[in-house]
């Protein structure tokens, strides 16, 4: 007899054993008042014969019910217990494989308990989620992996054509011009993900100032001066007086950099762009619209998305982590960003925060 067989039965003699002894108190108080009331009201004498076969009967009939209500106990228990404990430890265990598609059906009908069903619904629940981050973590590691890869070959490539003897000067500018922008590219994409990594890890928490929203706007657009001047757009500004709101300054202005930059990036020469500041009613609205190239539907539900970049014409301008960050922000201060947009017409983006101070055009 193995190890295991004589763990098995032990176990069944621990389950045994207390119906035995309930079953055996509860059946000799029941055969003791019985006996006693038949001696009192009908004067029966039992002689020791009598007592010895009720005895030895009482003793029978405690372990044949004993055993029966183990055996109904131990069926109960597995299709109550036992079973769904299995079925919830064997999708557990295919979890810590690595598995995360593991769906286990919920246990309703006869045998069901409502505790396994929220277990069960709880575990579901889990496994979709593990499923949704690994599922992230991969697209993140492939999409780095791409966005690395292309500067650097950049960088490389060119690299080595600098080393051609009696290269002309007009080309070597322009191959060091090449290398310089594709570093400076890698460079934005590496603090961009620090950046991200650290808002999405709560590293990085709102340092609350009070200051004039539409200041900080007209700031943000000066930096970008030179590009509507090249590109020749035509910038419209429609900023209201005396709006102030209490929120981190770096942070909002990581946003407004990132709308500006996009919106003047993908309106061509020409173009038109505005940034409006409005208060309505506890909040400050801050518009900035294009008329670029514009989003699809389909590219709107996950333009917040890291990596994804829904014109790929201008990618080399960009490495799709922008919205990201500005997404990220905006939930850490406590705004709320949104876009609508037409293609071949323009976005609109629109970003709220809760204002302290309202003002008048």
């Amino acid at each position: 007899m193995n190890e295991k067989m004589i763990v098995r039965l032990l176990r069944s003699v621990r389950y045994y054993v207390p119906f035995f002894l309930l079953m055996a108190f509860v059946v000799t108080c029941c055969m003791l008042l019985f006996l006693s009331i038949m001696q009192n009201s009908m004067g029966v004498e039992f002689t020791k014969e009598h007592i010895e076969l009720a005895a030895k009967l009482t003793f029978g009939n405690v372990v044949l019910i004993s055993l029966l209500c183990t055996v109904i106990d131990r069926i109960r228990r597995w299709f109550m217990v036992d079973r769904p404990v299995q079925r919830i430890v064997s999708a557990a265990e295919q979890v810590m494989k690595g598995n995360f598609s593991v769906y286990i059906q919920p246990l309703h009908g006869l045998y069901a308990q409502d505790g396994f069903d929220a277990i069960v619904d709880c575990f579901n629940r889990m496994t979709k989620e593990l499923g949704s981050i690994e599922t992230l973590r991969t697209d993140f590691i492939s999409n780095v992996s791409h966005e690395l890869k292309t500067p650097l070959s950049v960088i490389q490539n060119y690299g080595t054509m600098l080393q051609q003897p009696g290269l002309p000067e007009e080309q070597r500018r322009e191959y060091a011009k090449t290398v310089t922008d594709a570093s400076r590219r890698l460079a934005d994409l590496i603090t961009n993900i620090l950046k991200l990594n650290k808002l999405e890890n709560q590293q990085i928490y709102p340092e609350k100032e009070v200051f004039d929203l539409g200041e900080q706007l007209c700031e943000c657009l000066l930096a970008f001066e030179d590009i509507w001047e090249e590109k020749g757009i035509e910038l419209d500004t429609d900023l209201a007086e005396d709006i102030t709101i209490q929120s981190d300054r770096a942070l909002l202005s990581l946003v407004w950099n990132n709308l500006f930059s996009n919106a003047l990036k993908f309106t061509p020469s020409e173009g038109h762009v505005s940034v409006s500041l409005k208060a309505e009613g506890a909040f400050a609205v801050v518009e900035v619209s294009d008329t670029g190239c514009g989003i699809s539907p389909e590219v709107g539900a996950h333009i917040f998305e890291k990596f994804y970049q829904g014109d790929t014409s201008h990618a080399m301008q960009g490495n799709g982590l922008g919205l990201a960050l500005v997404k990220r922000v905006m939930d850490i201060v406590d705004g709320d960003i949104s876009v609508n947009s037409e293609v071949g017409k323009g976005s609109v983006f629109t970003v709220s925060i809760r204002s302290i101070g309202n003002g008048t055009v």
